[in-house]
């Protein structure tokens, strides 16, 4: 595993980088491929992965990417790649009817930040619009996004949420989110078609994620606050591999998968640990509450294997990209809130 990744061009690469299983998968499977809310944190590595894999399969195919694309760069990117691209609002239902049909879907739209206090189009977005597209994708194979947010807090010691767990969410957000899921869930077993719920907690690809948000406050000398004190992540480029491979595996009524990494992290020794890398003081605020959202990976590890990029692994990434001035999105996780709001 290399020590550093330099440059976007390498963390891009590194993202979209299929397995030897993504590959064989798309030589396995037929027909094309839509993603769904593609111009997202994930969707653009996602659909490039997606695209990787079926060239190396030697079996062609479109892979369409679907956003209503406010940063055009990213949909020039795409199309760069080989990979179509479809402008459209997916809440307008007479431009989804018209999308293309294909018989593997990729679900990445919803709403989170700003979701407080824009509650209204929260749940239009994250449990009216699956209802839109499981009617007009109703033939078609479908793994969707979905969030750890359902679930309620639990102690660090029980090693994580499972996905037979009764839900608990906490705030409008993570009951859309579980709205989401009851839709998709409904559709998938009324229609019998197969699905996949996506239970992510959280994505980590050094622009964004909780070890950046954590990095970047110790790196400017901010506190950090550790009354959140435990939390799980997955580097992106493992979270594509899995999601991809979810297709194969969907089912009705629909498989749920939680999808993080194998450890359950400190928040304080996390922030010790940035401090040591990048040669910092380090600030520390609060104290640990006995709870935290957690989520338990092992049914998704067992089907897939574990991650390729180890948590450790990722903080030293994470703390050389931060170090060398990396690019941002500027989108915070917001994984220290309690209160469901975002």
């Amino acid at each position: 595993m290399q020590d550093a990744i330099t440059n976007l061009d390498e963390l891009e690469e590194r993202l979209s980088r299929p397995t030897n299983a993504v590959v064989e998968m798309f030589r396995r499977i037929e027909g094309d491929v839509i993603l769904l809310g593609v111009a997202g944190k994930i969707g653009p590595s996602l659909a490039h992965m997606a695209k990787r894999a079926s060239d190396q399969a030697g079996k062609p195919r479109r892979i369409i990417g679907v956003a209503r694309f406010s940063i055009a760069a990213e949909e020039t990117r795409l199309q760069a790649a080989g990979i179509e691209t479809i402008r459209c609002d997916l809440l307008d239902e007479d431009a989804v009817a018209r999308l293309p049909d294909a018989p593997n879907v990729f679900y990445l739209a919803g709403m989170k930040f700003g979701a407080n206090g824009n509650e209204p189009f929260t749940w239009a977005m994250n449990t009216h619009l699956p209802s839109v597209i499981c009617k007009r994708f109703s033939r078609s194979r479908m793994v969707a996004y979905s969030t750890g947010n359902v679930y309620g807090f639990v102690s660090p010691a029980s090693g994580g949420s499972l996905e037979t767990d009764t839900p608990q969410p906490v705030g409008e957000y993570a009951m859309s989110c579980l709205g989401r899921e009851r839709i998709f869930e409904h559709f998938s077993r009324t229609l019998g078609r197969p699905a996949a719920l996506i239970r992510l907690n959280y994505a980590c690809d050094l622009r964004y994620g909780v070890l950046v948000d954590i990095a970047r406050r110790v790196w400017a000398g901010e506190p950090v606050d550790v009354s959140t004190g435990w939390f799980n992540t997955i580097w992106q480029g493992d979270s594509n591999v899995m999601t991809l491979l979810a297709l194969e595996h969907a089912a009705s009524p629909p498989l749920v998968l939680n999808l993080t990494g194998v450890r359950t992290l400190s928040v304080r020794e996390t922030v010790v640990e940035f401090g040591k890398v990048l040669g910092r003081e380090v600030r520390i605020t609060g104290g640990e509450n006995p709870t935290a959202l957690l989520s338990n990976a092992n049914r998704c590890h067992k089907l897939f294997g574990p991650p390729q990029v180890s948590e450790r692994q990722l903080i030293r990434w994470v703390a050389d990209w931060v170090k060398r001035g990396g690019a941002s999105l500027g989108k915070a996780t917001h994984f220290e809130s309690r209160d469901g709001k975002y």
